[in-house]
């Protein structure tokens, strides 16, 4: 497979790429974050989002999407990215769409995914950092289940219209067999959600479930048998999120760019200096390889293919690095005034921190990586 976009996807990126700047480009963050807005995003926006077809590009085309790819929506995520658009396109329109399909939850939930009106949040991590456990118990009750437990870094998931919670039903917290996902409503009983604002200042919450009850038709494909639901959402959120960071150091990039032939110093542009560019050139090499390694990522959850787990971990451990580069470089070249809000680079910084950490961040994959090569 070719690592770069087709005529048609180069379309796409194209549209998408002046519709989010012109409709949330990083002022509409500010102004978000300046307002104290206690959503974390544009309700308005997610709508317009919808009525561009955005939302449905996961969605197969015969329950009303685009019937796309994760190519497609990494060009979305991307523009995401570089604007710092604060958006539930990732946790909604690609790691919920991707648990959801193939389920009786598809029909009831994509309609108003696509229409605009739901936004999903995943309650998956249950401590400070990303892991590979499970441990919220979900007790059989009735016709039901009842779930008790905490989830934490959820998304949005103080205004969520859905949740999508992983829980254990059988087995302990590190087993595959066992694990139930469940669509729980946010107005759910006995359900606490307790937003904090992030570096960036979006908005993530601790769920408290204490005794939650949900009937059996809550249950997202099969009780003790949502490890491969987990595993498609997982893998489309980390995908996701890669493409988001592509965006996020890619902007920063580019304002790191645009200040060394703005700046001077001792009389000379900052960016004639040898020693910067070395570190520019540096930069952009370690963010095509980054590119590359997502893309090849996108293509493979695309073609169902058996080695995309191993590709999905290496563009998200890539992209952290890059990122992570690229935004460390632009303060750094900016100088003290990088991290005031007289310039943009020190938000993106805030943001990749925070993507970084979702998903699983660069030593979780790095560590994976490691244990499917046998160390």
């Amino acid at each position: 497979m070719p690592l770069y976009l087709d005529d048609d996807q180069s379309i796409l990126r194209d549209t998408v790429k002046d519709f989010i700047a012109e409709t949330a480009p990083v002022s509409h963050m500010r102004g978000l974050r300046d307002a104290n807005d206690p959503t974390g995003f544009s309700r308005d926006l997610w709508k317009r989002f919808a009525e561009m077809g955005f939302t449905g590009i996961l969605i197969p085309e015969a329950a009303g999407g685009l019937g796309l790819g994760h190519v497609e929506a990494g060009t979305v995520l991307e523009e995401i990215g570089r604007n710092l658009s604060p958006s539930p396109f990732l946790t909604t329109a690609v790691a919920a769409v991707e648990a959801l399909k193939g389920t009786a939850h598809a029909a009831q939930h994509f309609p108003g995914i696509l229409a605009g009106d739901t936004v999903a949040a995943l309650a998956i991590d249950e401590g400070p950092k990303h892991r590979d456990a499970i441990a919220m118990r979900a007790e059989r009750a009735g016709n039901g289940f009842r779930l008790h437990g905490a989830k934490q870094f959820v998304t949005h998931g103080h205004v969520a219209d859905l949740l999508i919670v992983a829980a254990r039903t059988a087995g302990s917290a590190k087993d595959d067999a066992g694990i139930t996902l469940f669509a729980v409503p946010r107005d759910a009983a006995n359900l606490t959600a307790t937003p904090e604002r992030l570096a960036d200042a979006s908005i993530a919450a601790r769920l408290s479930f204490d005794g939650v009850e949900v009937d059996s038709d809550a249950v997202i494909g099969d009780v003790d048998g949502g490890a491969a639901n987990l595993r498609r959402l997982l893998a489309a959120g980390r995908t996701g999120a890669a493409a988001e960071m592509l965006g996020v150091g890619g902007g920063a990039m580019d304002l790191t760019n645009a200040y060394l032939k703005e700046r001077k110093q001792f009389g000379a542009l900052i960016g004639s200096f040898q020693s910067l560019q070395h570190r520019a050139a540096h930069l952009y090499s370690e963010m095509e390889v980054a590119r590359a390694a997502t893309l090849k990522a996108q293509q493979l959850l695309d073609a169902a293919d058996d080695g995309a787990d191993t590709a999905v971990s290496v563009a998200k451990a890539m992209t952290g690095l890059a990122t992570t580069l690229a935004v460390q470089e632009g303060v750094q070249m900016h100088g003290g005034i990088g991290m005031t809000d007289e310039f943009d680079i020190g938000f993106y910084m805030k943001r990749a921190r925070v993507l970084e950490e979702m998903f699983g961040d660069a030593n979780f994959h790095a560590d994976a990586l490691a244990r499917k090569a046998g160390y």
